[in-house]
């Protein structure tokens, strides 16, 4: 491809609304991205994640995956874990290791989504994000945790000493109430949503060729 080309290339804004904690958020997100791989040479994408909370009033301390699950959607355990093994599969197939088990937990990610916050100021937001995932479904750790936080950005080579000051204290904590509040008002109310230019949303674990299919309908348009 040559230089000319490249110019041409489009270049759309997506922005991911999505929580650490739904395992939906990773699936859609590996297969955006696997979609825009495959159209690489057609199109490019800038992409910013937006906070959403599942679970907005849960404890510090979290509370047990399974039956929070169960309380939530009424489903019992046969269904809870023929969802585990479908998650699983899912992930497995898109580059990405699920680890449920009996004690795994869910958590307030409000604090995730400060953190995610700043790493997007230092330009490695997306980085960030999967270093959470990781954290969150393969080593069942709680994402809002400081010490979680903190070995992500280690393992980005982040400055840990902003980021203990960001989470010990009150910065961004606006930011994200306040986009909190505007995919509120937009009527989001599931994960992950994809908002593309500002003017088309997707929103689910949707297969790569939709993906595909949409962001080539996108740059017609």
């Amino acid at each position: 491809m040559t230089q000319s080309d490249q110019n041409d290339i489009a270049t759309l804004d997506i922005q991911i609304v999505a929580d650490v904690v739904c395992p939906w958020c990773v699936i859609g997100s590996r297969h955006l991205l696997l979609a825009l791989e495959d159209l690489r040479d057609e199109l490019r994408a800038d992409i910013t994640w937006q906070p959403f909370q599942l679970n907005p009033h849960i404890a510090a301390e979290g509370e047990n995956l399974s039956e929070h699950i169960m309380r939530k959607y009424g489903s019992g355990p046969e269904d809870n874990q023929a969802m585990r093994d479908r998650l699983t599969e899912m992930g497995r197939a898109a580059g990405f290791r699920f680890n449920f088990t009996p004690e795994s937990r869910t958590y307030n990610s409000f604090d995730a989504h400060r953190a995610i916050h700043w790493a997007g100021v230092q330009g490695r937001q997306h980085d960030f994000v999967e270093q959470l995932f990781q954290a969150y479904f393969t080593e069942n750790r709680n994402p809002s945790a400081l010490e979680t936080l903190t070995d992500a950005a280690v393992a980005l080579g982040l400055d840990t000493a902003e980021l203990e000051a960001v989470i010990n204290g009150d910065q961004y904590r606006q930011e994200v109430e306040q986009a909190l509040a505007a995919s509120q008002a937009r009527g989001i109310s599931g994960v992950p949503t994809f908002i593309i230019n500002q003017k088309y949303a997707m929103t689910g674990g949707q297969p790569v060729d939709v993906f595909k299919r949409t962001l080539r309908q996108v740059v017609k348009e």
